[in-house]
């Protein structure tokens, strides 16, 4: 057979286990007749008759007596492929580089919880952040990275993912600056200043040009740097206002040097909210390390923008107005 059925297997273990028709159907839990159509094929397979008769009963032939422990040695191993992954990991011996293509400010927000979390369950473990040039699937299914996190944007229909928190834009400028007053930031105030934006493609319009558009406004993009650091530190020296995630910059506000040179406030136009994600190729679904690597990440990361969640809304309530 060029195709055979390894449906097959199961009727043969059970067959010669069994020395008989009627004993291998109630094992298989077929009618009788079922099982004898079954032996009919079994023997066209493999060219042996593999039981024949002898007085009332019926006796395997040599052939048969030959291949019987090795069909149930086949089967066991065929079974044993088919059941959930047992991982036997230890944590604690476990010694791996994990390749994690990210951002830099997923990086600066979250690296050092991850880090912190993966040393206490596995010391031996190493997170390697790697840069993104690109959004392809390419990478993950080249086996060159582990896990990719971002915002998903055509990775292929095979590429698992997983989400692990929601964020939002909102605007930061230096203290001082015009927008700093008791006046509401409205959509033509913002518009009319100039903006410092992040793209590591050098892109100049994005969600928040398509509100502004709806309201018949442009905004001048003055800069554009490869990641939000670059922005805020721009925006801190300048009158620029840059537009960062909401989890990055109350990050740097809790580390430290931040507060005291910029103010953040909520976008005067409505923009979809950010959903980030992990996603993996379908090989890693079942190795046990990197389960445990899903997970990590899922926890951590949910954790922290939770608590930054609530430090902002305690912080910037009109955030969330």
């Amino acid at each position: 057979m060029s195709n055979p059925d390894f449906n097959l297997l199961a009727a043969l273990d059970a067959l010669l286990a069994e020395g008989s028709v009627a004993g291998a159907a109630r094992r298989l839990g077929l009618s009788a007749s079922a099982m004898s159509r079954t032996l009919s094929r079994l023997r066209q397979v493999t060219g042996d008759p593999l039981l024949v008769r002898a007085g009332r009963g019926m006796v395997l032939t040599p052939h048969a007596e030959q291949i019987r422990d090795r069909t149930r040695q086949t089967l066991t191993e065929a079974r044993s492929l088919l059941l959930p992954a047992t991982s036997g990991l230890d944590l604690r011996t476990l010694r791996q580089t994990f390749r994690l293509r990210t951002n830099e400010g997923f990086v600066e927000t979250f690296g050092a919880a991850l880090v912190t979390a993966a040393a206490q369950a596995a010391p031996e473990v190493c997170l390697r952040f790697v840069p993104k040039p690109e959004k392809t699937p390419r990478s993950l299914r080249e086996d060159d990275i582990d896990i990719e996190v971002g915002v998903l944007h055509g990775m292929g229909p095979e590429i698992h993912l997983q989400t692990l928190f929601r964020d939002r834009f909102i605007a930061a400028v230096r203290l001082g600056h015009s927008l700093v007053t008791p006046m509401p930031v409205t959509p033509e105030r913002y518009a009319a200043c100039r903006h410092v934006i992040t793209s590591r493609q050098g892109k100049l319009a994005g969600p928040v040009d398509k509100a502004l558009a709806a309201h018949g406004l442009t905004r001048r993009i003055a800069a554009v740097t490869p990641d939000f650091s670059a922005a805020l530190a721009i925006a801190a020296q300048s009158d620029l206002v840059a537009l960062v995630p909401a989890s990055f910059f109350m990050q740097k506000t809790l580390g430290g040097g931040t507060r005291q040179t910029l103010q953040a406030f909520s976008l005067p136009v409505a923009t979809p909210e950010i959903t980030v994600s992990q996603m993996w190729h379908p090989r890693r679904k079942a190795d046990p390390a990197h389960q445990w690597l899903r997970q990590l990440l899922l926890t951590v990361c949910r954790r922290q923008a939770d608590e930054l969640h609530r430090c902002a809304q305690r912080e910037w309530p009109t955030w969330f107005r």
